[in-house]
């Protein structure tokens, strides 16, 4: 973890573009009001072969003209190099300077890969078509990614990302510190010299937490997973427990010296917000 306590602290906030027209009302008084926390960007996923590609697009525009840095994901499956290449061009005449470059999902009904098949060739991709335009943010997975067949093998790819271009990553969301402590370190022997900053889930709906992680191989630990199954219809009680759980691993990551935060808000403006007001967040990036 040595090399990671190096880097400023970045805090960030993450959204889903909404897919109808009350949900874009509600997602602005959401914004509006994360943005008081001030967040050094928000970033705003991207659906599996771009099926939410003009959400995200109309967004990210949102967020940019309201002051905000915006950093749109960019998943290359199911895309052409020329449609990757018009994503781009648009990104960079609206004064976007950051992306989250992922391999993504294929949708379903899809057959094809693509041209690009995989995040480490997306991010050369954008680096060939802007140079350093962009500063791009890739993904880790401490619990390593469900379609690894092993914890070498998604190192491996975690590396050719690093080495093609990325800056700085983001990580899978994980409820075991020490799972992100151990990757930080298997990083660092090998050599791969970039902030990577620990992806926080807050706790407000068990079912729905329990269906995502079940999803991305995310793991709720045994005795938070009991915890939760306890609470039942308690919905009060469950969202004070899962909020002293994540605050809990908010500060010990911290502490270890994480180099900065990025909350999934799910669209939602309490549980970040009283995180990060409860941490004492700033930005330094």
């Amino acid at each position: 973890m040595d090399t990671q306590r190096k880097y400023p602290k970045t805090y960030s906030i993450e959204f889903f573009p909404p897919k109808t027209t009350a949900g874009a009302e509600k997602l602005r008084h959401t914004r509006e009001q994360l943005a008081e926390l001030r967040p050094a960007y928000i970033s705003v996923t991207f659906g599996a072969g771009g099926s939410t590609q003009a959400g995200t697009l109309e967004t990210v525009c949102e967020i940019q003209q309201a002051g905000i840095a915006a950093a749109p994901h960019l998943s290359c499956v199911g895309s052409t190099r020329e449609q990757l290449r018009q994503i781009l061009d648009t990104y960079r005449q609206r004064g976007i300077r950051r992306i989250v470059a992922l391999r993504g999902d294929m949708p379903s009904g899809m057959h094809s890969m693509g041209e690009l098949r995989y995040a480490n060739e997306l991010v050369e991709f954008i680096r060939a078509e802007t140079g350093d335009h962009f500063k791009i943010e890739v993904a880790a997975y401490p619990e390593f990614h469900p379609q690894a067949p092993d914890a070498s093998t998604d190192l491996a790819n975690f590396k050719r990302k690093v080495e093609a271009g990325a800056d700085s990553a983001i990580t899978q969301y994980f409820y075991n510190p020490d799972a992100y402590f151990r990757f930080v370190d298997d990083c660092e022997r090998l050599g791969l010299d970039l902030p990577i900053v620990p992806g926080i889930m807050p706790i407000t709906n068990y079912k729905q937490l329990a269906r995502f992680s079940d999803a991305c191989g995310a793991e709720i630990p045994r005795w938070i997973r009991k915890r939760l199954e306890d609470f039942a219809d308690d919905i009060d009680g469950l969202r004070a427990f899962g909020y002293e759980v994540t605050l809990e691993l908010c500060r010990s990551l911290l502490e270890g010296g994480a180099p900065g935060l990025h909350f999934y808000s799910m669209n939602q403006v309490d549980p970040t917000r009283r995180l990060w007001r409860e941490l004492g967040l700033g930005n330094s990036d």
